[in-house]
């Protein structure tokens, strides 16, 4: 391929992997000189049709003319992009740059003419759609603003690419021709039109993985044992649905069978056509599998295989190469060093991972980077079974491993519409792309439960993953903030995950107790009020209590309109074994059934009978929030003489009647960690249902063309630029934001002339950075209310901490008391923009008492940004302290969200402090650094992460 063109360099940059609607992946390229046999092969499997709606005339073959002209190309005013799998051409796009008249021009002309052909073979593919969305960005990156295409009316299935694309468009109609005119600069609706086609490409290049008809195990070894054996039995042994192969360039030619299954020297010798190969093959046999499986029309991958990124730098790129060769092939991979995929759907019944036991058939999607973490979810959610068929079992699990292809995100995108899941839990070492998860998490949590437990911020050697300058703890808020149930273990991932997917969610914080201890009710008690719930006093039914007395208790409870939840304890009673265990499972369950829009937890102390007999169901959806629970016919309910053995085979459910599952918890603090995390959610949920918005009243205050020409006007200074103080309240006055004004003082006597000109009474502040915003190091001297205070402080000041050089002190009018708070905001390359807010001074600093909001940030998210700091309560009001005005404070929330949001080039802001009196806010201090923005991948076409 050539690397340099008549007047630019080839652009790489333009390359990319994308996936396609069917799930299959397609790479577009530039189109150079050395296309000319490519581009021939593809014309001539292309249909007379296609050819001619493409050029208005028969058109069989391309002229050399043709030919030339097609490769050729500036990379300015003409370009060509391909799409190839397999390294052939699929389809194409060129535009042509033209002017006013219509002809081929240079810039300045911001118009082009745009072309598309597809094979035959491969329309219907959404093949073009992709291709329209990378021409466009090729385009507008050389001052493209609009395209022009000229379409014959029977090519509806182009007319329809370019009208489906959300842009802003005209169409004319002359010489039997349809003319369109469309503005590339994105849209809202353009963008959801390009997130809509990316969830249904990537949810089904997932589907496709995990809903085979056919899969191949290579490198299954012919003695027992190993991973490829392993593999093989657990997909045979699970009842796999579609046809399995056993794969092995070491089989003798004579060999037809391995325990009774099809056995291949190779996945080219395969009768019929192979929909996933798993992989468990030494990384260096790995290529020549990955050719085969290509050469063999495989759609996807799970390599098992190790010796990636996880080992080193020969090991990743050993990595990228194994993802470069899979895409060319459009195939995608699960992996390498994955632990496997299951689907216990009884249409497909696939279980090809290395679980030690066989997953129970649920409604929980669950997702593991990590293999040991992966067998470790997989057996708690065995054994809260219980050994019964179903009740908290999966719908399917992914193993990533490095994730060098398939991430989170992809299966996010699956579980979002899959109707088979109800709950999602994930347990992430890293997050590749933080700004597409969240937008993908929000999405998700709206329709779902997602519960998360992330890594504490140390990266695995086998993950590329883009840096982040945010700390852990401010991913994790931000992922809150979209609706996440973010937990710190394991074990309170599966307990959140089995209260979600058993019981309804809570319509708030007020919960009930009772049970046949009084020490174990109190201790309930204890964890309520620690975790932000309400609890009731606990009623004690004493250890004398029988089945009877806990469901008349607990039908109270739930009656009770003061109660939003249950939580139910129950310890042993004396003589009482596994009959005693199954009586009081049915009194809470028949009690529970009479409200079911409440949520019931029971707290066990050594009464494992109990738990098992309340997990007797198959159904883990979650119920409404409020209201009766709608449960799907295929939901069972079983009575507890049903209970299967823990050896019986886990079989898919037959559709009953409905049922509700009760949770039970071995300790207090687990149970009601669960139940805060539903009803923080559940609030969530309700407040997404009604989002807010940024008040119109704003915009009177802004001027935001003001700004723009401000800003374009400092950089031109330089590309990285730290405003001094005049420029820094200049832009920041063009949003309605005031800085209270501070002058230099570098002698004592330009204070008093400083304090002369601002008017007493003065602060006289240093501000060097060792001092500045610490007044508790002495180097603030407030309410100076006279030339002669004014010196003294200026003498004190410069006695204890040096020379006015070395303090660069300020004098500045002094502004109402109120209360010292702290805003910033930032972009990160990898998160986005940022909005910060918390109290300034040491101590919260040190308790990282900050709240964090993506920006752009509404009315609804400015008020819950100032309340969700530990510190709130000295906002309003605390032990007899004035409220401030907290309405001001979210006003200037708002304005900087507009700042940042409107202005990527303003990649930081701090204002500190600010200081909020119980009537208005005084800015004291501020600082804006400029800079060229960071790229933002989510602006752009669709792509798969390169590598």
């Amino acid at each position: 391929m050539q690397s340099a063109s008549e007047r630019h360099e080839y652009p790489a940059h333009w390359e990319a992997d994308v996936v396609l609607r069917d799930g299959g992946t397609a790479r577009i390229r530039p189109i150079t000189v050395d296309d000319a046999d490519r581009l021939v092969s593809f014309y001539e499997q292309v249909s007379d049709e296609s050819k001619y709606y493409r050029f208005f005339a028969p058109y069989p073959r391309l002229s050399a003319k043709d030919v030339h002209r097609f490769t050729h190309h500036d990379f300015v005013d003409r370009v060509g992009l391909a799409a190839t799998v397999g390294g052939e051409f699929i389809a194409t796009v060129r535009y042509d740059r033209i002017g006013a008249d219509g002809m081929a021009a240079s810039a300045p002309a911001d118009e082009a003419e745009v072309a598309f052909l597809v094979q035959d073979a491969h329309q219907g593919r959404g093949v073009a759609s992709a291709l329209l969305e990378h021409i466009g960005a090729v385009a507008r990156e050389r001052g493209i603003r609009r395209f022009a295409a000229e379409v014959l009316p029977a090519n509806v299935k182009m007319i329809k690419v370019f009208t489906d694309a959300g842009y802003t468009q005209k169409r004319s109609f002359e010489d039997g021709v349809v003319r369109l005119e469309f503005d590339l600069e994105p849209t809202d609706r353009s963008l959801a039109v390009q997130y809509a086609r990316e969830q249904r490409a990537e949810s089904r290049s997932v589907q496709r993985l995990l809903t085979p008809g056919s899969v191949a195990v290579v490198g299954v070894g012919r003695t027992p044992g190993g991973v490829g054996r392993s593999v093989l039995g657990n997909i045979r042994d699970y009842g796999f649905k579609g046809r399995l192969y056993a794969v092995n360039k070491a089989f003798p030619d004579e060999q037809k069978e391995l325990d009774g299954i099809p056995a291949h020297r190779s996945v080219r010798d395969i009768d019929g056509p192979v929909d996933l190969a798993v992989v468990a093959v030494p990384a260096e046999q790995v290529p020549e599998v990955v050719a085969e499986c290509g050469a063999h029309g495989v759609q996807g991958l799970v390599v098992l295989s190790a010796g990636y990124a996880e080992s080193g730098p020969e090991g990743r790129e050993r990595q990228r190469e194994l993802v470069r060769h899979a895409r060319a092939y459009g195939m995608r991979i699960i992996g390498p060093n994955a632990f496997g995929i299951i689907n216990t759907s009884p249409e497909v019944r696939l279980n090809a991972s290395l679980a030690p036991e066989a997953p129970r058939p649920g409604r929980i999607g669950l997702f593991a980077q990590s293999g040991a973490i992966g067998i470790a979810l997989l057996s708690r959610l065995h054994r809260r079974g219980a050994g019964v068929t179903g009740e908290t079992g999966v719908s399917t699990f992914v193993s990533s491993g490095n994730r060098a292809d398939v991430s989170g995100n992809d299966v996010l995108q699956y579980w979002y519409d899959d109707p088979h899941t109800d709950v999602v839990l994930m347990y992430l070492e890293s997050i590749g792309n933080p700004r597409k998860f969240t937008r993908l998490a929000r999405r998700t949590a709206a329709a779902k439960p997602l519960v998360v437990v992330q890594g504490a911020g140390t990266t695995p050697q086998g993950h590329a993953v883009r840096a982040t300058r945010l700390p852990h703890t401010t991913v994790s808020a931000l992922l809150r903030q979209a609706g996440v149930i973010r937990v710190d273990t394991i074990t309170e991932l599966v307990d959140t995950g089995l209260l979600l997917a058993r019981q309804p969610l809570p319509t708030g914080p007020k919960v009930a107790i009772l049970g046949n201890s009084e020490s174990l009710g109190l201790l309930t008690y204890d964890a309520c009020v620690a975790e932000g719930l309400r609890p009731s006093t606990p009623l004690d039914l004493t250890t004398a209590a029988a089945p009877e007395d806990f469901h008349a208790a607990l039908a109270r409870a739930l009656a009770d309109d003061s109660c939003d939840a249950v939580i139910v304890t129950a310890i042993p009673a004396v003589g009482e074994g596994s009959a005693g265990d199954a009586a009081l499972a049915e009194a809470l369950r028949s009690a529970a059934e009479q409200v079911p829009g409440k949520p019931v937890l029971v707290v066990h102390v050594e009464l494992g009978g109990l738990a098992e007999a309340l997990s007797a169901a198959t159904s883990t959806a979650p119920q409404a929030a409020s209201g009766p629970p709608t449960i799907r016919a295929d939901h069972p309910f079983r009575a507890l003489d049903r209970l299967r053995a823990t050896s019986a085979p886990a079989e898919p459910p037959a559709a009953e009647t409905p049922e509700r599952l009760i949770p039970a918890y071995p300790a207090a603090e687990r149970a009601v960690r669960a139940l805060a995390d539903a009803v923080q959610y559940a609030q969530w949920r309700r407040e997404a249902a009604e989002p807010g918005k940024v008040p119109e009243s704003l915009d009177a205050a802004i001027d935001e063309k003001g700004a723009a020409d401000l800003i374009d006007g400092l950089l031109t200074r330089g590309q990285g630029l730290t405003l001094g103080s005049e420029e820094t309240c200049e832009l920041l006055g063009t949003y309605g934001i005031q800085v209270h004004r501070a002058l230099p003082a570098t002698s004592a006597d330009a204070a008093v002339q400083a304090a002369a000109t601002l008017g007493y009474p003065v602060a006289l502040k240093a501000t060097a950075p060792h001092l500045r915003h610490r007044a508790d190091l002495g180097g603030v001297r407030l309410d100076l209310a006279d030339e002669e205070q004014l010196r003294r402080a200026y003498a004190e000041l410069t006695e204890l901490f040096g020379a006015p050089d070395e303090l660069r002190p300020v004098v500045q009018g002094m502004a109402p008391r109120g209360v010292d708070t702290v805003i910033r905001a930032v972009i990160d390359p990898a998160a986005g923009a940022v909005l910060s807010f918390g109290l300034a001074g040491a101590a919260s600093q040190l308790l990282g008492d900050t709240a964090h909001r993506l920006i752009p940030v509404t009315d609804r998210e400015a008020a819950t940004l100032v309340r969700s700091i530990r510190t709130a309560p000295l906002l309003f009001g605390w032990r007899g302290s004035t409220p401030v005005d907290t309405p001001a404070l979210e006003e200037l929330l708002l304005r900087v969200s507009r700042l940042v949001d409107d202005h990527p080039e303003v990649v930081a802001v701090t204002l500190e402090p600010v200081v909020v009196a119980p009537r208005g806010l005084s800015v004291l201090g501020a600082s804006v650094r400029l800079a060229p923005p960071p790229a933002r991948d989510d602006l752009g076409p669709r792509t798969l992460p390169a590598y």
